[in-house]
């Protein structure tokens, strides 16, 4: 990270980028310069989310991932060290899906996929994206922001599988942070260094995506899609010295709008 406010050079991968939040991210990052790799199960999104990229002038491809299936982020993860080496240096962690289902009802396989797709899935991703960049030049600094979820604090009816998924989630995102505050990196002439890669997360209230219109809830008392994402850019363009362990966001509502 260079600090002149560009990602130019870099390369991010952003997961759930056929649509919503993901295709906002995929969108601000490629306009701060990054290449962005699209990253999703669903190959007509992510065509769409390439063109709304060329369209503004950025640079992407699509790269299809299933973040529940090992092999799928093994080979991605492959894939995109052997095409872009150390420039493959951004993980954005955004895929998330919702199964509603009440305690009297909730179905077993719903409520596992839920589970793959929020924790399971990033967390080992993450994992595979930490083996490659322990061994970045000295003086660089890898970045994952993982998209957490306001549910992870809060709770909810009908949301148990949902809820449950981003706490875990959330409390994975604290476990890697402070391991990567105690693990040192050994170099060469047998001194140390501190692990080359942050770990920041963005903890934000509902958005008006396709995931939250089961739910019925008033497009404005949701944030845009947009909004969130630059707050994703922001903390990929921080100098390398800090951190946001926890970025919470929430709508700001006017007087007068019906709660």
């Amino acid at each position: 990270m260079d600090g002149t406010g560009t990602l130019k050079g870099r390369v991010a991968l952003v997961t759930g980028a056929a649509s919503g939040l993901g295709r906002a991210t995929a969108l601000a990052l490629a306009e701060a310069g990054a290449h962005v790799a699209i990253a999703d199960i669903d190959a007509a999104g992510s065509a769409e989310t390439l063109s709304r990229v060329s369209e503004a002038g950025g640079s992407a491809d699509v790269v299809p991932l299933d973040v529940t299936d090992d092999g799928s982020r093994r080979t991605v993860v492959r894939q995109l060290f052997d095409r872009h080496g150390d420039a493959f240096d951004i993980l954005v962690n955004v895929a998330g899906i919702d199964r509603p289902g009440y305690i009297t009802d909730i179905d077993l396989a719903d409520y596992r996929r839920v589970q793959a797709v929020n924790c399971e899935g990033p967390v080992f991703l993450t994992s595979e994206f930490m083996k490659r960049v322990q061994d970045l030049p000295e003086g660089r600094t890898a970045d994952v922001v993982h998209v957490v979820s306001l549910s992870a604090i809060t709770s909810g009816s009908g949301a148990i599988a949902y809820n449950g998924s981003k706490a875990a989630f959330r409390q994975a995102t604290k476990c890697i942070q402070r391991e990567l505050r105690e693990k040192a990196v050994g170099l060469p002439d047998g001194t140390e260094r501190p692990f080359p890669c942050r770990v920041q997360s963005v903890i934000p209230a509902a958005m008006d995506t396709p995931m939250m219109e089961q739910w019925g809830i008033p497009a404005h008392l949701m944030m845009p899609p947009a909004t969130v994402a630059s707050m994703v850019r922001t903390l990929l363009l921080l100098d390398p010295s800090s951190f946001v362990p926890e970025m919470v966001i929430v709508p700001r509502l006017e007087p007068g709008f019906p709660r």
